[in-house]
């Protein structure tokens, strides 16, 4: 008899806890989507998925600004992949690789035949 009323209580007891905390999360996400949290969180995964950098990451990474002549860019993406090669660090001789790529295509513009 013992026995019944313990297993009666705990099944009670966890379906009041599983109710609890489905009515807890969707009031964080309901407080999420009031803060603009989850929009920042869908825009951060959507550029983690696609893995491009931006031009303002590049232009961080090389150290230079929008002003800065190409020459200029380019004695900077030279210096830098030197000083990582000799490190040894090809995590961030490969980020100063694709940060020189991508200001070059900013640099030239769209290709030809290419809508953009």
């Amino acid at each position: 008899m013992a026995a019944k009323i313990l297993a009666n209580l705990l099944i009670m007891g966890s379906g009041i806890m599983v109710r609890a905390f489905a009515q807890a999360y969707k009031q964080a996400l309901n407080n999420a989507s009031k803060s603009g949290v989850a929009q920042e969180t869908l825009q951060n995964a959507v550029h983690k998925v696609t893995k491009t950098m931006t031009e303002a990451e590049a232009r961080q990474i090389l150290g230079v600004s929008e002003q800065t002549s190409w020459e200029e860019v380019l004695k900077r993406y030279d210096t830098l992949f030197e000083r990582n090669a000799k490190s040894g660090s090809f995590y961030l001789q490969s980020k100063v690789h694709r940060a020189k790529e991508m200001l070059e295509t900013v640099h030239k513009g769209p290709e030809p035949g290419t809508s953009g």
